[in-house]
């Protein structure tokens, strides 16, 4: 007996070092894989953005997307005024590392939103959103705007693309979402986002945002066809959740205030 007792001492023993030994090494793994985590994270997001501007190429290096990117200035906004802050305002030194959808479940940083006026389904939106611009000789060449807002099954996570004129769309893009493959899902389709490519947000008066997913496809005759794309096929729900997310963020509880001022060289 006393043979069996210290038998199982000893396989206790073991496998409570080995336990402890295991979880260190997973520690110490998942601890020295942050950084590189963070900087794939950092690239895909990058990566993406560049899709939605048109300006990712095919093939491109991680090297060549970073350099790409630096291109554009990374600009901290106050949704409410339209004007920019500084990054010490949100307690960051770098604009980059501004987390807006952190900050949306703050409510130190974010604002709740009534139901009557919550088209994309986010209930709380943060006071300050990080924005890309792109300047060419001194000239506003391209902005491109976070957006995010639910679907059917899951909130859709994107970058809205504008020219100059912050008015007409150069793309749009989502990058985390869950819809369902081959209906939803279809979202991703390169085919269907190239639709987007020189819509128009808003109409001649530029004030309330007139985009529009259309059941059974836009056809070449269709009034307002600037304004117009073709719903997603069977997939009515993530279709209008698509058409409501885009138009909320590009109305008065979005970057409207900052677009106007734009368009208007008060920014």
């Amino acid at each position: 007996m006393a043979k069996a007792k210290d038998t199982v001492s000893r396989t206790l023993l073991v496998a409570l070092v080995l336990s402890v030994f295991f979880s260190v090494v997973v520690s110490t793994a998942a601890v020295s894989l942050r950084p590189a985590q963070i900087k794939n994270q950092n690239l895909d997001i990058k990566t993406n953005i560049l899709a939605a501007a048109g300006m990712l190429k095919g093939g491109a290096s991680a090297e060549e997307i970073e350099e790409e990117f630096a291109r554009f200035d990374v600009r901290l906004l106050d949704l409410d005024s339209g004007d920019f802050v500084q990054p010490s305002d949100v307690g960051v030194q770098d604009p980059m590392k501004y987390d807006m959808y952190k900050a949306a479940s703050d409510p130190q940083m974010s604002t709740n939103i009534p139901n009557t006026e919550d088209k994309a389904g986010i209930k709380r939106r943060p006071n300050v959103a990080k924005i890309f611009t792109l300047t060419e000789n001194d000239e506003l060449v391209r902005v491109v705007l976070p957006v995010h807002g639910y679907g059917l099954w899951s909130t859709l996570y994107g970058f809205v693309s504008l020219e100059g004129d912050a008015n007409t769309i150069e793309g749009l893009g989502f990058y985390d979402h869950a819809e369902t493959p081959g209906l939803g899902g279809e979202v991703d389709n390169p085919r269907w986002k190239s639709q987007w490519v020189g819509k128009e947000v808003y109409g001649d008066d530029l004030e309330e945002p007139q985009i529009r997913l259309v059941k059974g496809g836009v056809s070449a005759d269709a009034a307002d066809r600037e304004h117009k794309v073709d719903a997603l096929s069977g997939a009515t729900l993530t279709s209008r959740g698509v058409e409501q997310l885009v138009n909320y963020w590009m109305g008065d509880r979005g970057y409207a205030p900052f677009l106007k001022k734009l368009r208007e060289g008060e920014v």
